[in-house]
């Protein structure tokens, strides 16, 4: 608090600093009126001395409170701002630009959020999930729906529009994808399955990638000599921690080495070509083949009186694959190297140590030689002569 006195009056002056998107904002009373103004500073120094100089220069009269800036609605700032800051900065990602960009045009349709203000969101969220819930919409879709609100709300106090953001909360009781098929499931599925689509579901279950990186594969990043089996080089994929070589197990070598032979030991090129715009294979070429292998599955099934195996997206044998090397005994770090995550975080919802090994553990720990405790050093015994 700093005290001021102009014209025979004393003006008391409240202060506080607060960090925003990076940058700080200051705000105070000054004659009952609340000041608020973001310093675009990432310096607390700096950002109280403009405080400082703001609260001084109104104490002395030299400057007059300021209009603040309105602020805008969520419709224009979707419009104005946000979505062309997505897709200058997913130009590179262009199915994340069209997740935001999907998103935020939902968001933009419901009139009741859409034209409120970006300081005004909170009481209205409530209303959007109960518009979603009608359209029958499950709690994962509204939860990422909530997941880009939230960050164009965050982006708003990042630019200066609004000194706070809104919390917005993911609603609960989202499940994740937790399907992990079985050996049998595994065998039986790729004995119906279609080329590609076989050869690719046997090197996602047995490389653990994600099915773009598979499909981007090229014969130039596959090498034949390192390793035991050899290499292969994911060079695109969600993140940073993408990029990796993977060793190859048996029956990727097997399938690798017979496509390549077959088309004649190419030394660059797509593995999976297709007549797609991009050249290789992508989840639409193979969403047919895919459904189509479970019926037949499920015709087999029914001849022999087996049980149909139940149907799964592409991305379950990364899962599957993963959810094995954790119960193999892998550590989150292997895992997360070999999977590509960009934290241990999410590798460790893999690896969940068995009470054996737990057990062991402990028992190692047990064996190992008590630490020496640190004791006066005791005189030698006194001879007697």
């Amino acid at each position: 608090m700093a005290i001021f006195k102009r014209g025979g009056k004393v003006v008391e002056v409240k202060g506080k600093l607060k960090r925003k998107g990076g940058v700080y904002w200051y705000h105070f009373y000054f004659n009952g009126q609340h000041v608020q103004e973001s310093t675009k500073q990432g310096n607390p120094r700096v950002a109280r001395n403009m405080e400082s100089a703001h609260r001084t220069s109104l104490a002395k009269g030299e400057v007059g409170l300021r209009e603040r800036k309105p602020v805008p609605t969520l419709r224009q700032f979707i419009t104005n701002e946000f979505l062309p800051w997505a897709e200058a900065t997913f130009r590179a990602k262009q199915k994340t630009f069209l997740w935001y960009r999907g998103g935020a045009r939902r968001l933009r349709e419901f009139e009741p959020i859409a034209n409120a203000k970006l300081d005004q969101i909170g009481g209205r969220v409530a209303s959007y999930v109960a518009h979603r819930q009608a359209d029958e919409l499950n709690i994962t879709a509204i939860n990422r729906e909530l997941q880009i609100l939230r960050r164009i709300l965050h982006l708003a106090v990042e630019w200066g529009h609004v000194p706070q953001t809104t919390k917005i909360k993911m609603l609960p009781g989202e499940t994740r994808r937790e399907r992990v098929i079985t050996p049998n499931e595994e065998a039986r599925y790729l004995a119906a399955a279609p080329e590609p689509l076989a050869s690719i579901a046997t090197v996602l279950i047995d490389s653990g990638m994600r099915p773009e990186e598979c499909f981007r594969l090229q014969w130039e990043f596959v090498t034949w000599v390192n390793g035991r089996y050899g290499t292969l080089l994911v060079t695109h994929g969600k993140t940073a921690a993408a990029r990796r070589t993977l060793p190859m197990t048996p029956r990727v070598r097997n399938i690798l080495e017979t496509r390549w032979k077959a088309a004649g030991k190419p030394i660059e090129g797509w593995i999976w070509p297709a007549p797609t715009r991009s050249g290789h294979v992508e989840p639409s070429s193979l969403r047919k083949h895919h459904g189509k292998t479970f019926e037949t599955v499920a015709e087999e099934a029914a001849k022999n009186d087996l049980k149909p195996v139940r149907p799964f997206v592409l991305y379950t044998l990364r899962h599957t694959f993963l959810t094995r090397l954790g119960q193999s005994g892998c550590d989150a770090w292997t895992l997360a190297r070999i999977a590509g995550h960009s934290t241990i975080g999410i590798s460790a919802r893999y690896v969940h140590p068995s009470e054996d090994a737990v057990l062991a553990a402990i028992t190692k720990l047990s064996a190992a030689p008590p630490r020496s405790e640190t004791t006066e050093p005791q005189s030698p015994p006194m001879l007697t002569m």
